[in-house]
């Protein structure tokens, strides 16, 4: 990949970007001299997405779109955002009322298209709450709902912070959990290791392994592999922890009074997760929409992301009193809840007809996002069954046994 300052096959920064990327190289390898001379890669990982004025997700660079370096399932198409509206409208039907909180809300799309379907659908929330950190979204957000939606600008609010407990309605999480940062642990002969960041003095990172950082990480792999399934791996074979997923959760579980949770995201149930063939773990890092294996450079330049354990969110889930409603296929979802119903083809307009029929392929086909991204329904006080999982639920496939 990397030979003196050049990076195969990936665009090398305008001095502006690689002057960001320096200032944030500065900051982490000031940390990492102040900790001893490393930090775990899920510190690393935390710096070079959100530090403050610096992190991919915290500073001004486009992320979305072909400007950008990845394109979301809401960006491709305005059918996943009116597929996700039917869902929250039989809940909000059926819990009589309430609102809906998005997680990270992106370049705005996915809100203005749900709230615009349920406008049509005459099932508007009681309010929508977008629960964004980065000032820079929160004002694209802004700017796209003033611009389509602006008799709903009462409806639309944004938070800092979780709102109390007491949430009725539906919570949306769209590619929110891959963005976690994780820790990176190493199986070897003497036992598990842990990945560390050293180096950055001039501007380069590497690993370095030492001991588990955190009693939690030990009690985890315990349970996500446990003997057998742990000595079947061969040596050198590389777990992503994300730790943090279960106290997200948590959050949710303290929040969720009367509703449903809805988690969209690339990942796997547990027996897939750490498959035998998965050596390298599930990290990828996306850049002017290529996709490559090293966080390590080009730091608050890319997005760095981990598939998702599904089988850990459902086992937290349960721990924590919410109830496991659905787990399914992005494609299955989308045509529980009536995808096929929404096409709209015309005779009159052959290129929007063939780009309408690229956006369905994107979304549903198994090599694109259709198998690779997964839907979890998560949910308390409701007695009905789910429109988005009526079809072809896998929730069986949650099981640690399989």
């Amino acid at each position: 990949m990397m030979k003196g300052d050049e990076y195969f096959e990936l665009p090398a920064p305008d001095p502006q970007a690689r002057a960001h990327s320096g200032r944030l190289c500065e900051l982490i390898s000031r940390e990492i001299a102040g900790a001893g001379g490393r930090i775990p890669f899920a510190r690393y990982m935390e710096l070079a997405l959100y530090a403050p004025g610096l992190g991919y997700y915290s500073a001004g660079r486009q992320k979305f779109g072909e400007a950008g370096d990845f394109v979301t399932a809401p960006e491709i198409s305005s059918l996943f955002s009116r597929c996700l509206a039917r869902q929250c409208a039989q809940v909000l039907e059926e819990a009589e009322g309430g609102g809906i909180l998005e997680f990270g809300a992106g370049s705005g799309v996915m809100a203005r298209d749900i709230l615009a379907w349920l406008e049509e659908a005459g099932r508007l929330p009681e309010h929508y709450l977008i629960l964004e950190p980065s000032a820079e979204l929160r004002a694209r957000q802004e700017a796209t709902l003033r611009e389509c939606l602006p008799h709903l600008k009462a409806r639309v609010a944004w938070l800092d912070r979780l709102p109390g407990a007491g949430f009725h309605g539906v919570v949306l999480a769209n590619e929110v959990l891959d963005a976690m940062p994780v820790h990176r642990l190493l199986k070897k002969e003497q036992g598990l290791r842990e990945l560390y960041v050293t180096g950055g003095g001039d501007g380069r990172f590497a690993y370095c392994e030492g001991p588990l950082s955190h009693g939690a990480l030990a009690k985890y792999m315990a349970a996500a592999v446990p003997g057998a399934a742990m000595s079947a791996l061969p040596d050198g074979y590389v777990f992503d922890v994300n730790l943090a997923a279960g106290a997200w959760v948590g959050s949710l579980a303290g929040l969720l009074k009367k509703g449903l949770a809805l988690i969209i995201d690339y990942g796997y149930p547990r027996r897939e997760y750490y498959h035998p063939q998965r050596g390298n773990g599930t990290l990828k890092c996306f850049y002017h929409h290529r996709s490559h294996d090293d966080p390590l450079i080009f730091p608050g330049l890319q997005d760095i992301t981990a598939h998702v354990d599904f089988t850990a969110l459902a086992e937290s889930a349960h721990d924590q009193g919410l109830t496991v409603a659905g787990y399914t296929t992005q494609a299955a979802f989308l045509e529980a809840c009536g995808i096929a119903d929404m096409l709209a083809f015309d005779d009159g307009d052959p290129l929007g007809n063939v780009n309408q029929a690229r956006q369905i392929r994107q979304l549903m086909l198994p090599g694109e996002m259709g198998e690779v991204f997964k839907v979890l329904g998560l949910t308390r006080g409701l007695d009905f069954s789910l429109l988005g999982f009526g079809g072809r639920d896998y929730t069986y496939a949650l099981s640690s046994d399989g």
